[in-house]
């Protein structure tokens, strides 16, 4: 018997709509190619759907730069469309879950495109307006997540207003009411039309104080949020899930979003795993070695530090981050195990786990060679900027395929045929050449594939209470690329084994094996003491309690 929320005993699937599954030939995917793949789903085993934006844009940011929140943009389909996915999805016990981009609008959003006309204009104040500063090219030296000032002047109101990402993306000014109840109407629509909750974008930026240089988890922040719950997806009887995206979030300030005592959120994404290959003090893109000792240690802290005011969302992979087994794993030599391993040590842990679409498949990263392949603005801004500050081109290159967004955003994976059964058109951006060899259709023939192992691990979560709700332990006398840790209920304990290498690593096994539960190699064996892990070699055992 599962006990708790439901968000808490399912695994999600993120759906990045643009690359999923396109119907009509147009290169680009959308609802109704959604609601074609949901039996596909429904047989994977997940529970719900986060759904990236299919609101109407102008897709400067490829949908999360939003001009009407209450419209589908027509080149994913109809409200209509949408509805049916909504009741198609119920129908097989799947809930979508909307991505909230509330942060910043489209600045064709009739809000802004009012805003901007005068000063005294209605929805001006529905956005951050600053005059100009005598002296200073910019009212202070806010940066943009995407490049540049993250203050643009307006010549109509003679005033500079904030974006924190794009131009493009105006930022909304929470702390006038007026826009903090027209976003509450607005979640209120969609929550009427029986979604099963929202995925909420930088959610952590929206009590910003630009004048004090405070971005992330401003003062205000907890109250607007408390706020949100109260008047919308909170204390009206309904089981609604919300996860906050909070970059700069610490296992402290995500249980003032996720203990269920101060009614916020059901929890966060937090991202210090994400972050582990980056210089400290410097940008995403200055990498740094990675080093497994690193990756325990951060995430044993949030398995531990939340404690039960809190709930992880656990993850490797979503739409603005690189392919885990391009990054962490072997993508070359060892793509099979690595990517089984990736899923047994993280569908292991306590939390909601979330599938990124093709990440079960073992999607990998898209190497290119030239900034004419890049799609994604984040990137194309940082090559440009970085080029012009006199870095080697070539180097940039490589930062942007080793972090940049388009590694996740190319087209999914499902058969071997040209268009990888994601288009019968010139596909929006590049198929990754591999969908030869890595596809739904061959995977989900073959038990023995990564698509088998998550569907094993997800039938392993909705089978054994102790797979949600247990207690963690690490094992901390392991070689440094051995990552071990128990799982333990009143009456099991399941210990999970993962060598994070491409070398052989010394394992003792001390404790009596009694079962294995999965593993990555076929001719795993139970014996105790010292053991030789195969490289990227991963376990589930039960061991006596």
């Amino acid at each position: 018997m599962t006990t708790g929320k439901w968000w808490q005993n399912v695994v999600m699937y993120q759906i990045y709509p643009r690359s999923f599954q396109d119907s009509n030939g147009d290169g680009i995917g959308d609802i109704p190619g959604i609601i074609s793949r949901l039996d596909y789903l429904q047989q994977l085993g997940i529970g719900g759907i986060w759904l990236s934006p299919v609101y109407a844009s102008p897709n400067d940011d490829n949908g999360y730069d939003i001009s009407d929140y209450e419209a589908i943009l027509p080149e994913f389909g109809t409200m209509a469309d949408m509805e049916r996915l909504i009741a198609e999805a119920k129908a097989r016990g799947i809930r979508i879950v909307m991505d909230l981009v509330v942060n910043h609008t489209s600045d064709e959003h009739r809000w802004f495109v009012e805003g901007r006309k005068a000063k005294d204009a209605p929805y001006h104040d529905f956005y951050v307006w600053r005059d100009p500063v005598e002296g200073q090219d910019v009212p202070n030296g806010l940066r943009s997540t995407f490049s540049g000032p993250a203050w643009t002047y307006d010549p109509t109101v003679g005033q500079y207003y904030l974006h924190l990402f794009s131009p493009k993306q105006p930022d909304l000014n929470w702390a006038n009411p007026a826009v903090r109840h027209a976003v509450y109407d607005m979640m209120n629509f969609w929550i009427a039309k029986g979604i099963g909750g929202f995925r909420m974008d930088v959610i952590d930026l929206i009590g910003k104080e630009p004048d004090k240089m405070i971005t992330g988890n401003g003062p205000k922040l907890h109250d607007y949020l408390q706020e949100m719950n109260q008047t919308t997806f909170g204390g009206k009887g309904q089981d609604l899930m919300t996860v906050g995206e909070t970059w700069g979030a610490t296992p402290e300030i995500a249980k003032l979003f996720s203990d269920p005592a101060r009614h916020e959120l059901s929890m966060v994404f937090q991202f210090e795993h994400s972050g582990l290959d980056q210089q400290p003090g410097k940008d995403k893109w200055d990498l740094q070695p990675l080093a497994v000792p690193d990756l325990k240690r951060v995430l044993s802290k949030w398995q531990t530090a939340l404690g039960d005011q809190g709930w992880n969302s656990l993850f490797w992979n979503n739409h603005d981050l690189p392919r885990i087994v391009s990054r962490w794993g072997d993508d070359q030599n060892y793509h099979d195990q690595s990517a089984k391993l990736f899923a047994i040590l993280l569908h292991m842990m306590k939390g909601t786990p979330y599938i990124y679409q093709g990440e079960e498949i073992g999607m990998t990263n898209y190497p290119i060679t030239s900034v004419a392949e890049i799609d994604d603005i984040e990137s194309i801004n940082l090559y440009n900027e970085r080029v012009e500050a006199g870095y080697n081109p070539a180097d940039v290159i490589h930062s942007i395929n080793v972090k940049g967004r388009d590694n996740a955003r190319t087209p999914m994976q499902w058969d071997s045929a040209d268009g990888a059964g994601f288009t019968t058109g010139k596909p929006w951006l590049h198929i990754n050449p591999n969908h030869v060899q890595y596809n739904v259709a061959d995977e989900v023939a073959d038990p023995d594939s990564v698509w088998a192992t998550y569907q094993q691990l997800i039938a392993l979560r909705k089978q054994n209470n102790l797979v949600v709700w247990g207690d963690y332990t690490l094992l901390e006398d392991t070689a440094d690329d051995v990552f071990a840790y128990y799982r333990t209920d009143q009456n099991r304990r399941w210990m999970i084994v993962a060598n994070v290498s491409a070398k052989s690593n010394a394992f003792t096994l001390t404790d009596q094996a009694e079962r294995l539960i999965i593993s990555n190699y076929a001719d795993t064996a139970l014996t105790g003491g010292e053991r030789q892990l195969r490289p990227y070699e991963a376990f589930v055992v039960e061991v006596k309690a």
